[in-house]
């Protein structure tokens, strides 16, 4: 069947829309964190590499920097799968790994972290814009509150109702991982402490075993 559709669409899509441009936001998406926004941002910051996320496969930093009001500023690319149907990869070439621009500002004072993502493999066919934004809950300052949103652009692949709904399957997906890593993340966090405490703790008692056993001599 997939290889049915991917002849249908080479055969009479793919130059009668060669020029045909289709914009649209197609996927919103609101989530909110039983934490406080201090330990989501970290997350979100050591998100990768994560299990529930395998399709990033690499990060690279181009350039980070804290502006004049202390708001942390990092551009960095990512290697990344679509997890595109096999068909579709074929209609427009994305049989490798694509590569992701994404530009983060980080505002501890407005408690606030912004990411916006465009990919930069084929965005000659399709552009997929992605903004992430992390605050505290209005309601509740010991939650966070996740606002994502992604807006497609297509050129040159035509954009049915079929495929829309392939793109939002596929950005619910990865929403859904991407916030399951956010937790795993935090549960990452929490063991940490808790080993330093408890390693803390014993380096301590073992210095005031040392200390009293110098004592009695």
């Amino acid at each position: 069947m997939d290889r049915v559709i991917y002849q249908i669409y080479h055969r009479y899509f793919r130059y009668s829309f060669l020029k045909k441009i289709s914009r649209m936001k197609i996927w919103t998406s609101e989530h909110i964190f039983d934490h406080p926004w201090e330990t989501v941002a970290l997350a979100a910051w050591r998100k990768y590499p994560n299990p529930m996320n395998p399709s990033v496969v690499g990060i690279d930093t181009v350039d980070r920097i804290v502006d004049g009001v202390g708001r942390l500023k990092t551009h960095r690319v990512l290697s990344t799968e679509w997890g595109l149907p096999a068909w579709v990869t074929r209609l427009v070439g994305m049989d490798r790994a694509c590569y992701v621009s994404e530009h983060s500002e980080v505002d501890p004072r407005k408690k606030s972290m912004k990411l916006q993502s465009r990919n930069l493999t084929f965005c000659n066919f399709v552009t997929i814009d992605e903004s992430l934004v992390y605050s505290p809950h209005p309601n509740d300052a010991s939650r966070t509150l996740l606002r994502q949103e992604a807006v497609v652009s297509v050129e040159g692949v035509p954009m049915t109702d079929y495929m829309e709904n392939i793109i939002k399957k596929t950005m619910t997906s990865k929403a859904g991982q991407g916030r399951q890593a956010i937790e795993w993340v935090i549960s990452r966090i929490k063991e940490e402490k808790h080993d330093l405490s408890r390693t803390t703790r014993e380096e301590m008692d073992g210095l005031k075993n040392l200390t009293a056993a110098s004592t009695s001599l």
